[in-house]
């Protein structure tokens, strides 16, 4: 069909960056949804040029999944949108399968037309069960309640940022088809930093800024990693839910850009033995009433007392979390001390190899950096497990806990049997979604070698939860 018959919205970068920062604001000074869903129904209604809106909900493990609503149906049936959840891994059964899903309309982005195509808009959905109440293993909406209620009761906000990693492999489905090729090629050997211009790494680098820029990211940094063909693109912080939002949106900006350019972006936390793994670093602190109270002039490393305590409970449960923060078998292959790989259960300052660092910081800044975050990991479970367990956890009686001797598991295995023992995750979790994340996990488990020898098997990539399809596991 000849495209000049077709009038759909096609914004300017600049346009798109202008909207999307204005909806951001908005969503940082928490404006009553009752007024933004107004506005943006009236927007949806006068802006002709949309055909569909595209909503976002993520499953257990983190996988980002998308509908597409037709405009005029939505706009008659945004409160009724129902799907189903059997066909989800990790929601419901089969015999229970109806869900619903809720738009919030504060996590409304306009994206760039020659990325996502013309004539779309997207937003984040809420699942709702059948009762009307959320949906349990919806963790977006556990993380969004959770900090919501802090904010009302203590006026606290929860403050997240992340440093995300990825590599870029020749060919468009480099993971899909690891399975019949065993390798995977680099786009680029430049090295840190380092990266020509107009070389295919810098191009998807810039492209993938552009996007995130047009996206309302407000982009701080971006540059090649250390190890070949690997990449970082920063962005400022944001409110803990946002910033998980912001994480599904990066990693689906990344893998689109690569598409187009006939490549992969790879989110594998270490997909080539011999060079530095991926990372997912996650800083955080909490402020009231804009007062940061990690600060502190006169605290150890100018962190507060409260800092302090928040890493201490996290240092306490490090083994039970470790499967939120590092959900796959491959994600243990990166938690090896020759890569500057955070594998000690401890704080510092400066060593990379501790689970958390204490970054330079000011009034304004300071914060907490957990490490040990890899790539893969559903953002929604790595935010809540680190603030819940940072505000409400225990602080275990070990000698010199911040620098003791203790390590993180080397392998999923070890990691599951942490988990499913783990009194404090049944506590944040409660029974039935610690039990349905073992359980997906485990069954990714038994189909990789337990022992991970020296390089990539392709059970790790092929039952890898981001790569897989119903095609790909009916192969084992």
């Amino acid at each position: 069909m000849p495209t000049e018959l077709r009038d759909f919205l096609a914004l300017s970068y600049d346009e798109l960056e202008q909207s999307n920062l204005k909806a951001k604001e908005q969503r940082k000074n928490r404006v009553a949804i009752d007024k933004i869903r107004e506005e943006r129904l009236k927007y949806l209604t006068d802006e002709k040029r949309i055909k569909a809106l595209t909503v976002l909900f993520s499953d257990l493990e983190g996988r980002l999944h998308m509908l597409d609503y037709d405009k005029k149906f939505l706009l008659k049936s945004y409160d009724n949108l129902t799907f189903d959840g059997s066909s989800i891994r990790g929601f419901t059964a089969q015999r229970e399968s109806d869900l619903r899903l809720g738009i919030d309309w504060s996590a409304f982005y306009w994206g760039p037309a020659d990325i996502f195509g013309p004539g779309k808009v997207l937003v984040f959905g809420e699942v709702i069960d059948k009762d009307g109440t959320r949906y349990s293993g919806d963790i977006r909406g556990v993380l969004k309640d959770y900090a919501e209620g802090l904010y009302k009761k203590k006026g606290y906000t929860l403050n997240a940022a992340n440093e995300i990693e990825g590599f870029l492999f020749k060919g468009p489905d480099a993971e899909r088809r690891y399975h019949e090729t065993g390798k995977f090629e680099y786009v680029n050997t430049g090295g840190y930093y380092h990266s020509l211009p107009g070389d295919p790494l810098r191009t998807f680098i810039d492209t993938t800024a552009e996007v995130q820029r047009a996206m309302g990211f407000q982009n701080e940094k971006d540059h090649p990693e250390v190890a070949p063909s690997q990449f970082e693109i920063n962005y400022g912080y944001g409110e803990v839910v946002a910033a998980a939002d912001q994480i599904q949106l990066y990693k689906l900006i990344c893998r689109q850009v690569a598409n187009k350019m006939g490549l992969t972006a790879s989110f594998l936390p270490k997909p080539v033995v011999g060079v530095n793994g991926s990372g997912m670093h996650t800083n955080v602190s909490i402020s009231e009433n804009g007062k940061n109270l990690f600060w502190d002039a006169k605290g150890q490393e100018k962190l507060s007392k409260m800092g302090w305590g928040f890493v201490d409970c996290i240092l306490t449960h490090g083994n039970d979390v470790c499967l939120l923060l590092n959900p796959s078998v491959n994600s243990y292959r990166r938690l090896d001390p020759h890569f500057e790989a955070p594998n000690q259960i401890k704080a510092s300052p400066v060593d990379r190899g501790s689970m958390i660092r204490i970054p330079i910081g000011n009034e304004k800044s300071m914060r907490v950096e957990v490490r040990s975050v890899a790539p893969d990991a559903n953002p929604y479970l790595v935010m809540y497990s680190i603030f819940k367990t940072g505000l409400d956890g225990e602080t275990a009686k070990i000698k010199n806990l911040r620098q003791a001797e203790r390590y993180l598991p080397d392998n999923i295995y070890d990691a599951l049997e942490n988990f499913r023992k783990a009194e404090w995750i049944s506590t944040i979790l409660g029974e039935d979604v610690k039990g349905r994340y073992a359980d997906l996990k485990q069954a990714s488990a038994d189909r990789c070698p337990k022992l991970l020898g020296t390089f990539v098997k392709a059970q790790e990539v092929q039952f890898h939860h981001e790569v897989y399809n119903q095609f790909l596991w009916n192969l084992f």
